[in-house]
């Protein structure tokens, strides 16, 4: 394989967030190699999906998904962003591929077991090469974590109460990604500083979301990311999240395609099972969504924040998820590229380019409004 000088990555450059994710590097003049299985697919998704792609510095590279072709590929390359998901399946080969290639690593998942494994599995590796491995920096996830770090700024508060909603319609290894996750491992909250699981028969807890009267209704989805991040962190002890989407009759038929698909499975070997569930997610999803529309595509993050004696609430309205997502990827790279994070070794987003800095950004390209934060002191 020839050298590249390119030095960001993108792998799975193909799907619906790796081609937001180009567009982006594209806007910030940051040469890039689009990266993925199929040649014939990347550049279908560049010329068709990628605005202004004409000016962008980047080339095609196809790969194996085996670690030492990976390996190979992202040598010489200062970061990896990948978007290629269930990452409780596909990511290890990918970290494992950057870490020796020595890369900073990214992603866009918020597959709350993922986070773990990261932490214990390769955290120490990636700080003692001074790399930053950063996964499920993602609008689902980030926008909800500056909202929280916007309220801890309030001293002595200890409880994260978090919500997050968005309006629109999975992509399709979204929607693979919620099964395999349903199916393979539990959803956790913080209490007191320890994982506390989620009872997995509680179904739709009804939620009230600012600025409607409509109580909307969500699910742990997963756990999140957020009692991962927060679990190390002096000033927080407990944290729980919620989240959904605005549509309450896509909500309400969630709980039922994942104990169908879970009951389904449940006797099944875990290829047979894999297969299975991504014939059902094919069935709830099996096109890519339409480029995002502001007017349809909206998303909510409300964190109470509170403890013994001071209560702080933080909302933060957006557009178009995905957009966020492929910004705030592109923007990690962009940063990287030029200086090293606040952070090495297993970070978030906040914690390796600081909560304000992303807020900014997001702010700069008009994708969240102004926080709404009320402080109680």
């Amino acid at each position: 394989m020839p050298e590249s000088n390119k030095p960001v990555v993108v792998y799975g450059a193909s799907g619906y967030t790796g081609r937001i994710i180009c567009e982006y590097l594209r806007q910030y003049d940051v040469p890039f190699i689009a990266a993925g299985r199929s040649e014939e697919r990347l550049r279908e998704s560049m010329d068709r999906n990628v605005p202004g792609i004409e000016t962008a510095d980047y080339e095609i590279r196809t790969v194996d998904t085996t670690v030492e072709a990976l390996t190979e590929l992202f040598s010489g390359a200062k970061v990896v962003l990948n978007t290629v998901g269930p990452f409780s399946k596909y990511g290890p080969t990918v970290v494992e591929a950057a870490l020796a290639g020595g890369a900073h690593y990214l992603d866009t998942s918020g597959e709350q077991d993922w986070l773990i494994t990261c932490e214990e599995q390769f955290g120490e590796a990636y700080a003692e090469k001074s790399l930053l491995l950063s996964p499920g920096l993602a609008q689902m996830y980030t926008i909800g974590e500056v909202a929280a770090n916007l309220c801890l700024e309030q001293p002595g508060l200890d409880t994260l109460d978090i919500a997050v909603f968005w309006g629109g319609s999975p992509t399709i290894a979204s929607t693979q990604t919620i099964l395999v996750n349903a199916a393979t491992s539990k959803a956790y909250y913080l209490e007191r500083n320890n994982y506390a699981e989620f009872d997995p028969n509680e179904g739709l807890v009804p939620l009230v979301v600012p600025g409607q009267h409509e109580l909307a209704q969500s699910l742990p989805w997963g756990g999140t990311s957020h009692p991962v991040w927060f679990r190390n962190d002096p000033r927080v002890a407990n944290v729980k999240a919620q989240g959904g989407v605005f549509n309450t009759p896509l909500m309400r038929g969630v709980p039922v395609i994942v104990a169908n698909a879970l009951e389904e499975t449940k006797d099944m070997s875990e290829s047979e099972r894999d297969r299975v569930l991504t014939e059902r997610a094919a069935e709830v999803m099996s096109v890519m969504p339409p480029r995002e529309n502001p007017r349809v595509n909206k998303s909510l993050d409300s964190v109470h924040a509170s403890g013994p004696l001071g209560r702080a609430h933080c909302v933060i309205h957006g557009n178009s998820n995905y957009q966020q997502t492929g910004l705030l990827q592109a923007f990690a790279a962009y940063y990287l590229v030029q200086k090293a994070p606040l952070k090495v070794g297993f970070a978030s987003g906040c914690q390796a380019f600081g909560h304000r800095e992303l807020l900014g950004v997001l702010r700069e390209f008009g994708l969240v409004a102004p926080p709404v934060l009320s402080v109680q002191a």
